[in-house]
């Protein structure tokens, strides 16, 4: 068993559904929400709740510095057919990542005292493959 610093994660994004992911530069961290609906099937005299589950709804974010060279994060945003994207926790373990087709959100934060920053939304745009 390993374990990882965060500082080696990666994130690789397309700008359309159909295009080739490469690493996006100068992101900071990212997050992947894995729930599941949890449909309630309580009958009469049972003694506490009980529950199916659902379809999986997988999203997440991310967030880092803006970077004038880096666009794919606003073009993939703009896309009609979304993007492919792939989330690594770690270069160190590159055999371990999440990936799939998504819709992008992004926006860009500039105040007077702080560094630019990026940040972005997803939501599953068709079947997640999960290695982590």
């Amino acid at each position: 068993m390993a374990r990882y610093a965060g500082r080696k994660g990666l994130v690789y994004m397309s700008t359309t559904g159909s295009g080739t992911a490469t690493a996006v530069v100068s992101l900071t961290s990212w997050s992947l929400d894995m729930t599941q609906d949890k449909l309630e099937t309580t009958s009469f005299g049972e003694g506490n709740k009980t529950y199916v589950v659902g379809m999986r709804d997988l999203s997440g974010s991310f967030e880092g510095n803006y970077d004038d060279a880096e666009t794919k994060i606003f073009t993939g945003a703009q896309s009609t057919d979304g993007v492919k994207l792939y989330l690594y926790p770690s270069s160190d373990a590159i055999s371990k990542y999440a990936y799939g087709p998504a819709w992008v959100d992004a926006s860009i934060s500039v105040g007077i005292n702080d560094v630019i920053s990026i940040n972005g939304n997803f939501s599953a745009n068709g079947s997640w493959g999960i290695l982590l």
